[in-house]
């Protein structure tokens, strides 16, 4: 930093001289430039259609220079602006524009020196463009053309570099050569490139060594030590710096981090952490469970440290299989057949782990593969009995007596104890007990005859269960078929009716009847047909045996009559020829019927039969129709009948609020604002007693029921509301009909709510209405209302 702070200073000191050295020779070039701008000027103006010729310019000062980040104490004398016009009398004044004038770069108006009032700063802009010109001082008129020039800003040293994209991260093979390209880092410099070192950068490593080295112009990366191996080292922080100035002392210098991976190669073969591996495997496990696993390590990642395993020799190749887990990357070894502890205790196995992807680079480093022994133990366990066959099948004859014998199952215990066994039959595999197995022998009977009609075949279950040791059991399926004996005899395969015309021909064909035996039919077994000997005389019909266990039925007399036997029942006997033979008599019933001349059945006796019964639906849903149509006429004549016959005053207990009642009276007209005096109401002192009804009085007055207080003389309006409202509750005087009071005044808080009595009459009251009798006429119908009611209740 110091050395920075040395060349910082050294070259504002270069810059002051040469700010001197251009301040004293600009205004001799700008005063040459204005000359030669003034004479050609004035030639071009002053020989008008004459062919000028432009002499040879020469060199012209038209820029100026400020050092950026000068601080000193005065503003920086640019240059110095001075044309020939000027006499030096203080009639010529200069004036400057353009970027940056008045407030950055201003200008003396009577020498024509400019000077910079601030600080500049190159990265921000590099140059400003001003435009100057000598004007009259008294008139403002130009005395020459403006003239422009630039003013550049000079660079210095004062921006370090820096890495824009900064942390990197890499990624290296693992063993890669000495020299291989990591990546490329770049740095920036704001400073003029153009313009001495400033902007000239170095890169250098300041942390990494000696595992990577960077290349000074370029700041590309290499590996700089031999066979990097991921799996001892596989991150490396890097501290990579870029010096401008061409990296010699002074300049700046900024930094930036490169997080450099190895990724993985495959340079590591699998390796068995052991040589012998011992595994043990119970008599009793299946097919396909596992014994035992190992594993290779291999430190290399993803497939580059995939293993696969595969038995290469030994004696329980095929009794034993490895699979390859892709999660754990183990060699799980899994069951092939069950094995026997009583055949084979013990087995030998070898396994070869090697790598399922090979890189050509390192097939030398080889070979990815190792092996190991497995030895496998067979362990001894309390098998259960084992039967001789997987399945037995046995066949019994139907109806055989009980306890035949059925056939004999046999199991035997396996362990080397081979302790004995016992049988039995699993209740739920022979529900109706048909069966019995000897618990000792093993040999199935029957418990009672077996009717193969009903089920022909038995599947039971036969249990065997070691005596001793750990009680285990196995069982066996025993398939029990029954064969058929000629025990049932035939009979007819349909029962229908035969239908007969009256006029049917003698020898007619009418029926071809065939028979049915529940018993099995065997080979070149049919059915013989015959006419029971108690029909054998018969006129009517007559039968064929075709010999094919069917047999046709004959008509043999003409004319039949409804009217004088309308059914024929022929009995026919049906034999097999079964051992025992078997046979039945069936009655086949012949009903005569009318026919057309085409014999084409027109009715029969039996209608039942041949003609649908009832009505269709369509008829019921109409019938329905009608019935619920005539139901409904009814009850609305009912209705509209009881409705004409009840009374306007309804006299049983019901809600008076459900009867509209029509009065043509309208009351007591405008004395019925006089029911309470407003009066008393304005004042309250004048309350001292109970004021009597002004509009219609009885001719009967009653006493005031207890209970009721004249007010006292007070000025409380509330007071005096609520004592008249508990008089007029307690009132029996008062009329039955509602009327309105307004008061203008009604207290505070009150608590007495509506006054109005119109749900008087829903609520249970003390009041007697039998005074009303005597009131006349007019409440004749008040009476009878209310005194029917009371009445009414009383009775109740």
């Amino acid at each position: 930093m110091w050395e920075g702070l040395g060349l910082q200073v050294f070259l504002m000191c270069l810059g002051a001289v040469l700010c001197s050295t251009v301040a004293a020779s600009a205004p001799l070039e700008h005063s040459h430039r204005h000359r030669l701008s003034l004479h050609r000027h004035r030639e071009r103006t002053g020989k008008e259609g004459q062919v000028l010729h432009r002499s040879k310019r020469g060199w012209v000062w038209n820029q100026f220079f400020v050092i950026e980040e000068y601080t000193g104490p005065d503003p920086v004398l640019v240059g110095r602006l001075h044309s020939d016009v000027d006499a030096g009398d203080g009639n010529c004044k200069y004036i400057l524009s353009g970027e940056g004038a008045g407030t950055i770069f201003v200008i003396d108006d009577k020498t024509g020196n400019i000077h910079a009032t601030k600080t500049l700063d190159r990265e921000e802009q590099a140059q400003y463009t001003l435009t100057a010109q000598a004007v009259d001082r008294a008139t403002n008129k130009p005395l020459e053309p403006p003239s422009e020039f630039i003013v550049k800003v000079q660079d210095i040293n004062d921006n370090p570099p820096e890495f824009l994209h900064g942390p990197y991260y890499a990624r290296v093979p693992e063993m890669s050569n000495v020299g291989t390209s990591v990546m490329q880092v770049t740095a920036t410099d704001a400073d003029d490139p153009t313009y001495g070192n400033s902007a000239r950068l170095v890169y250098s490593i300041l942390q990494g060594q000696p595992y990577f080295s960077v290349e000074p112009q370029t700041g590309i990366i290499r590996t700089a030590l031999p066979n990097m191996d991921r799996e001892a080292r596989q991150e490396y922080d890097v501290v990579i710096q870029a010096k401008d100035m061409g990296g010699h002392m002074g300049g700046l210098s900024g930094t930036t981090e490169v997080k450099i991976t190895l990724t993985d190669v495959n340079d590591n073969p699998p390796k068995f952490p052991q040589s012998v591996y011992a595994m043990s495997v119970s008599e009793d496990k299946v097919s396909g469970e596992e014994v035992g696993r190992l594993k290779a390590k291999d430190p290399d990642l993803g497939e580059n440290g995939l293993v696969s395993y595969r038995f290469i020799e030994g004696d329980g190749m095929t009794v034993f299989e490895i699979t390859t887990d892709t999660d754990t990357r183990e060699g799980v070894i899994k069951l092939r057949k069950p094995v026997d502890f009583e055949t084979k205790r013990a087995y030998t196995l070898r396994v070869e782990a090697s790598n399922t992807h090979l890189d050509p680079r390192f097939i030398a480093w080889g070979p990815y593969k190792d092996t190991a022994t497995v030895k496998v133990m067979v362990e001894d366990a309390d098998e259960p009995p084992a039967f001789m066959a997987t399945s037995y099948s046995f066949e019994v004859e139907e109806n055989a007596r009980d306890g035949t014998v059925v056939g004999r199952v046999h199991a035997k215990d396996t362990d080397v104890a081979n302790n004995p066994v016992r049988y039995m039959i699993p209740r739920y595999t022979d529900v109706e007990q048909f069966f019995s197995v000897g618990p000792e022998d093993g040999i199935i009977k029957t418990t009672r005859p077996l009717d193969r009609e009903t089920l022909p075949w038995h599947n039971i279950s036969v249990s065997a269960t070691e005596i001793g040791g750990h009680h285990q059991d196995t069982k066996v399926r025993v398939n029990i078929k029954v064969k058929d004996m000629n025990d049932n005899a035939p009979e007819f395969a349909t029962q229908n009716e035969i239908l007969v015309c009256e006029n049917v021909s003698p020898g007619k064909l009418i029926e071809t009847v065939s028979a049915v035996d529940k018993d099995e039919m065997v080979h070149r077994q049919y059915f013989h047909f015959s006419i029971a000997p108690e029909a054998v005389n018969n006129q009517n019909f007559s039968l064929k045996d075709n010999r094919d266990s069917t047999a046709s039925i004959y008509v043999t007399r003409r004319g039949f009559s409804r009217m004088t036997q309308d059914v024929y029942f022929l009995p026919i006997e049906i034999n097999d020829n079964g051992i025992p033979p078997m046979s039945s008599t069936n009655t086949l019933t012949i009903r005569v019927c009318s026919c057309d001349s085409k014999d084409t059945i027109l009715s029969c006796n039996v209608e039942p039969y041949i003609l649908p019964a009832g009505l269709s639906t369509g008829a019921l849903i109409a019938i329905l129709a009608c019935i619920v149509i005539l139901l409904a006429i009814v009850v609305l004549f009912v209705a509209l009948r009881r409705q004409k016959k009840e009374p306007l005053i309804v006299f049983e207990e019901e809600d008076i609020r459900e009867n509209i009642i029509t009065y043509d009276d309208e009351g007591g007209g405008e004395e019925d604002t006089e029911a309470f005096d407003i009066a008393t109401l304005q004042n309250p002192d004048g309350a001292n007693g109970f004021l009597p009804r002004k509009d219609i009085k009885p001719e009967l007055q009653y006493p005031m029921r207890p209970g009721g207080h004249p007010v006292a003389n007070s000025v409380d309006v509330d007071d005096f509301i609520k004592t008249r409202i508990n008089d007029a509750d307690n009132d029996p005087t008062a009329p039955p009909y509602d009327s309105i009071q307004i008061y203008g005044y009604e207290g505070r808080g009150s608590i007495a709510g509506s006054l109005s009595s119109l749900e008087s009459v829903t609520t249970d009251s003390d009041l007697d209405y039998d005074y009303l009798q005597s009131w006349g006429p007019r409440f004749k119908k008040l009476a009878d209302l209310y005194g029917t009611k009371d009445s009414a209740d009383d009775n109740s």
